[in-house]
């Protein structure tokens, strides 16, 4: 016969071991994970930097994003408005940020999502440039970021750039860091969604694709 003592404290060994895995599970998989049949969703409602300079094109849209499971590929729909439509359009940078704190408009939000510790452009969240068509993008890109697990970007920032990014090619310190792209026009933070929101958005964007097909 083992000691009471012993098997106590066995037991008691496993009760916390059980209770931190239920922790961890409720934490990487929220109930809208199971409400939604797997697939979790997140909309950022995009507006202009509250220390945006004068001059500069004030944006507003939104970021939507959708992932099926973990393994997943995570998609995500950019929606912004108020470029200049005159003129040549310039491309514009958009990366998540790390931090989804917009007390200070977006330079607040700190450097680019980087949990990997490496340079740019192999962050999780360089999404790239993006052409802007009569003061408008809209578009539909895969991303390496996740919703899920310890990595999620759920409550990081989503920030669009004044300039185009140099994709790490610029041969400066600046350029693995960012890619040179400027200053920060416009944020939001990335929180979770129903389906709704992503549904209209992307049949919208379906529509607007057949037209210039």
């Amino acid at each position: 016969m083992r000691p009471y003592g012993v098997v106590s404290v066995l037991e008691t060994a496993l009760l916390v071991l059980l209770a931190a895995c239920q922790q961890c599970t409720s934490t990487f998989l929220p109930p809208e994970f199971s409400q939604h049949n797997g697939t979790l969703y997140a909309t950022c409602l995009l507006k202009p930097s509250t220390a945006l300079p004068e001059g500069l094109p004030k944006l507003c849209g939104e970021v939507l994003f959708k992932q099926d499971q973990a393994q997943g590929k995570l998609q995500i729909l950019l929606r912004f408005h108020g470029f200049p439509k005159d003129g040549h359009p310039e491309p514009r940078a958009v990366h998540i940020h790390q931090y989804g704190d917009l007390s200070q408009g977006c330079d607040s939000t700190g450097g680019h999502y980087n949990p990997f510790g490496v340079n740019h452009p192999d962050h999780p969240g360089d999404f790239g440039n993006f052409v802007p068509q009569q003061g408008k993008v809209h578009a539909l890109i895969d991303s390496e970021a996740t919703l899920f697990g310890g990595l999620s970007v759920f409550g990081r920032a989503v920030v669009v750039h004044e300039k185009i990014d140099d994709l790490g090619l610029g041969g400066d310190t600046g350029s693995l860091l960012h890619g040179n792209a400027g200053r920060r026009l416009a944020c939001c933070t990335i929180g979770i969604s129903s389906p709704r929101l992503w549904d209209i958005k992307y049949k919208q964007y379906q529509r607007q694709s057949v037209l210039f097909i």
